[in-house]
């Protein structure tokens, strides 16, 4: 049924556990698996801030910072995609809105299924889906599993 699959992760308990689920069905059903994590653009006001506050090479530092907690978000996603013996590939795609990178990557890597959790790292606290996964459901083309 589904051949590639690609799951997105922000690092978060939930997301962890649509990162468990999404490599289970991968392996159910003999796919391929991307994972991918996105790292937002820094808001022109945190780089104002950060400019007043004359720090040196403000983006470069944020940009670093961003690919070590990327880096590892993949690497723990990974981890579970070896261990159940499904193929995988994993990325960071940088300075992009997440549910836009998503349904840009899936389609770029023709991936026919997306796994996200039901919301992330913002609305942990929250009863209806998250922005991102309510973007991504709402404009993708894709068929999306959602992880609660």
């Amino acid at each position: 049924m589904y051949k590639h699959i690609l799951i997105a992760t922000d690092g978060s308990e939930l997301a962890d556990h649509s990162v468990t689920h999404g490599v289970a069905l991968a392996k159910a059903l003999d796919a391929r698996v991307t994972i991918v994590t996105v790292t937002e653009p820094w808001s022109a006001f945190d780089l104002a801030v950060e400019i007043r506050n004359q720090s040196p090479d403000p983006l470069e530092k944020f940009e670093g910072i961003a690919a070590k907690v990327a880096n590892r978000i993949l690497a723990s996603a990974a981890e579970k995609a070896k261990q159940a013996g499904v193929k995988f590939n994993a990325l960071h795609v940088p300075d992009r809105y997440p549910a836009e990178a998503i349904i840009a990557t899936a389609a770029k890597h023709g991936c026919d299924l997306i796994v996200m959790a039901s919301h992330g790292r913002r609305g942990l606290g929250r009863l209806v889906l998250g922005s991102q996964t309510f973007e991504v459901v709402t404009h993708s083309k894709i068929p999306t599993l959602v992880v609660r």
